[in-house]
Parts: structure tokens; sequence; C-alpha cells
């Protein structure tokens, strides 16, 4: 398998540190709203490497984090601790149904920072010891970036100007301007009822020793070191992947690597792998343009959770992919033809080893799915090939990479079926006019009706 690895702007072959053993890392999201299906892009992404990992033989062990507790997470519950709880346990439930419903597969472990306190205020105070962070006057704890001598390898911010001393308070801020970030923030009257008081005693992070206390004050921890601290504490120093898409590659993977790296003083990631940006009618998503969109807006306009994962499919995951609703009209088509094909062909046979190996060769040249959906319809459309063998292969690849539900039998609609209901009468009561009527807005459903004997009927798509 072939990957490209941010770290070192190139293609590379991919090695595991452990022989069959994968360890993986994911940024998940900040839970405070609903995700929107840029989003979902990276989680779908993320899903088809460890799939594509699986099928190679390798046991992922993957870590996911949930952003329970930052910024956007205080400001929005307004400080009060209640509703804080009620919001991320909420936005949290809806992220999961939505993953749920596009087939991605559950991470192995899950993690949420407001369960690490204690643990990142130990990491914090290594970094103290070592004296690649420091106090300001308030009692916040900043990193030292220009402690750090490779800080910017992975955005390629070698080469621009530090401004020594200068800090970011926020989680988020300018991707032009490097700086000292926030470890630990200390509590403000914004923050309100959210702050932690770490004085418990902790384990020394990476020596097994134990020291009772702290030295961090009321606060909170800043949104890197809860990644860091979640991932070596779950899968070791040293990782195989890191994934997340392209916006975190700066200040947030890039700060992931400078704290962890300087507690451990080992490699913190092998391979960073990134997805491009979701764009709308060719541009950024926002509220403000109204053209910001969530996988319920998706479903509202009767597309399906499986047709947005197949136009997610349908584009490499370094490329931008541009999302337009005649796009997701076309993926729904393609898909629905492949799931008619699949219906109407039950046949039991043996799946194909040669189409295999070159459907999944396409995969393991740095995930190209466009190609790897090519080999799909080349195998439909090949007259040389059985009926059962077509259908076996088809049913391999659909539950080990493609998760787009081929083999799903179709749902019809409870509105479908009552239009049917209303034929069926009107076919009794011989009013053909309205029985005519009632086919054709079937018809411009995307749905099929025939009749069988004894006035039933059968529906398909």
């Amino acid at each position: 398998m072939k990957f490209y690895n941010t770290l070192n702007h190139k293609e590379e072959e991919f090695k595991s540190i452990t022989s069959g053993e994968v360890k993986m890392y994911t940024c998940g999201p900040t839970v405070y709203d609903t995700v929107h299906i840029g989003n979902l892009r990276a989680y779908t992404f993320n899903d088809l490497l460890k799939r594509t990992l699986s099928v190679n033989g390798y046991k992922v062990l993957h870590v996911m984090n949930i952003t329970d507790v930052d910024d956007k997470t205080i400001k929005r519950s307004g400080g009060e601790k209640e509703k804080f709880q009620a919001l991320t346990k909420e936005y949290e439930a809806k992220f999961w149904s939505d993953l749920k419903e596009l087939n991605i597969l559950p991470p192995t472990k899950i993690t949420r920072a407001t369960q690490y306190i204690d643990k990142i205020a130990s990491f914090i105070e290594e970094l103290l010891r070592k004296d690649f962070a420091y106090k300001t006057s308030d009692g916040s704890v900043y990193f030292s970036i220009a402690k750090f001598k490779n800080y910017g390898q992975l955005s390629q911010l070698q080469n621009r100007e530090l401004k020594p001393g200068a800090r970011v308070t926020q989680d988020e801020y300018d991707k032009e301007n490097p700086a000292d970030f926030v470890l630990w923030k200390a509590w403000d009257e914004d923050d309100g009822e959210i702050f932690w008081h770490p004085s418990a005693t902790l384990p020394q992070h990476g020596s097994g020793q134990v020291r009772t206390g702290t030295s961090l004050g009321k606060g909170r921890p800043g949104w890197s070191i809860e990644c860091s601290v979640m991932s070596t504490d779950s899968l070791g120093d040293t990782i195989d992947i890191h994934t997340g898409g392209i916006d975190l590659v700066f200040p947030h993977h890039e700060n992931e690597i400078a704290q962890s790296e300087a507690e451990t003083g080992h490699r913190f990631v092998n391979f960073w792998l990134h997805n491009e940006h979701l764009l709308v009618d060719g541009r950024k998503m926002s509220k403000s343009l109204k053209n910001f969109y969530t996988l319920a807006d998706i479903k509202e306009k009767g597309f399906s959770a499986l047709d947005f994962r197949y136009l997610m499919l349908s584009s490499h995951y370094r490329s931008k992919l541009n999302f337009t609703w005649e796009g997701l009209e076309a993926a729904r088509n393609a898909r629905e033809k492949l799931k008619r094909f699949i219906a109407e062909n039950q046949v039991e046979g043996e799946y194909c080893k040669v189409c295999t190996k070159k459907f999944y060769s396409k995969l393991n040249d740095d995930l190209m799915t466009p190609e790897a959906l090519a080999v799909v319809w080349e195998l439909v459309k090949d007259e040389k090939k059985s009926i059962g063998k077509k259908i076996a292969t088809l049913k391999k690849w659909d539950e080990e990479i493609l998760g787009l539900g081929l083999f799903d039998k179709f749902e019809i609609p409870a509105e479908i079926i009552e239009l049917a209901e209303k034929r069926k009468i009107a076919r009794v009561e011989k009013d053909f006019e309205l029985s005519d009527k009632l086919r054709t807005e079937i018809l411009n459903s995307g749905w099929s009706i025939e009749d069988l004997e004894n006035n039933q009927y059968k529906i398909t798509k």
C-alpha cells in the first residue's frame, strides 16, 4: 500500500510499527453543533482508509476523540455547567447517528477530553519541567514554539518568521501567524461554571512515578493538548497513522507534533493523512452564504445518506469535492442502478479473484476510489462474466469497502404506498383517469408500479 504522507509531502509505501497491526488516531468532532457535510467527508475518508487497511490483513486499533470542552462548547452553553453537559451529550449522539447512517464503522475506542483532565495536567507539568512551556501572570500555560526546532515541518512553516513572545489564547487562530499556543487556559468570567482545578494524585507521564498535586490553577485545557494526551495515553508515544481534514494541518496538528514530541522525546506520527475540503457550488461552505448543509438537509430533499457516501467515493480524498444537488442526483441514480442490477439478478456464485485484485490495487494506491468505482462498473458491464460471479463480487466489495448498502432491500416510503393504495381503490371503482394520474405521480417520484392478479401490485425502483 502507498499513501500520501503530509509530513514528507510525498506518496510513500506504508509499513506499520508492529507487524499486522495499525495504531490510528482520528480527530473527532467538537460537539457544540450538528456536523456538516464537509465534516462527514473527513469521517467517510477515515472509514475507507480503515476498511482498506483491514482487507490488507491489518488489525486496526482506532481511537477517535470527542472534543467536549473548548471555546465553542463553552460559548454555546453560556458557561452554564448543566447546559454545557446537555449540549455536548446531545450533539455527540447526533454525530454517532449520522455516522451510522453513512455505514461508517465505529472506532475501537472513543475518548472524551473532559475525562482526561488529570492526565492532561500531568502532561503539561512535564512540558513545564522540560522548559518547553511557561506560565503567564494570569495562570495560563503556553507552549514556546521557539524551543521546538522542528516546528512547522508538517505545514511547511519552517521558513516563516516566528514572533517571539507572541501568544494566542483562543483555541483557533490566524493561520498566517504562528505563535505560542495555550496549553492550560486560566479561568475568566466568560468561562462561567466550566473549569477544573487539578489537584489529584497524578502519574508523571511516561515515567511510572506518582506525585501529588499540580501547579495548575483553576481553568481548562487548550484544544490541541487534548488530542496529544488522548493519543499517547491510548496508543503510545508513536503511532502509525493520524487522520483529519486539511484545515487541521495548521495550527492543530502542527501543535500536536510539537507538544507530543517535546514531552516524549519520540516521533509522534509516522503517516499523516488529510482529506481536502468539500465546497458547495464552488464556494466554501458558510451559513452566511446559505450553502451550509447537514445530513438532515440532504435527507429532507429525498436523498439517502448512502447516496451522499457514493458521491464522496466518486472523488479522490485529496481532491476538492464540489457538492451540487445535480451531482448528488447523479450519485443517487448510479447507486440505485447498482441496487436494481443486484435486486433483479439474485444468483449465487463465486467472486472474481482477478477483478478483486484489480479493485483492491486501486485502493492500495493512495485510496483511488474513482478508479475503484470504475472497476465496479466495468464488472457490471462485462458480458463475459457470469451473473453469479458479478453478484458475489459486488457483495464482497460492498461489505468490505464500499459500504453503499447495495444488498439492502429498497425501503418504500409511506407516501408511495399511500399513493399505490389510492390507485388500487381507483382501479376497483374503475376510475381509470385517477388511476393513471396516481401512476404518473408514483413514476415521477422515482418508483414504478406493476399490476398483478387480484388487483394486487408490486412497487420497485
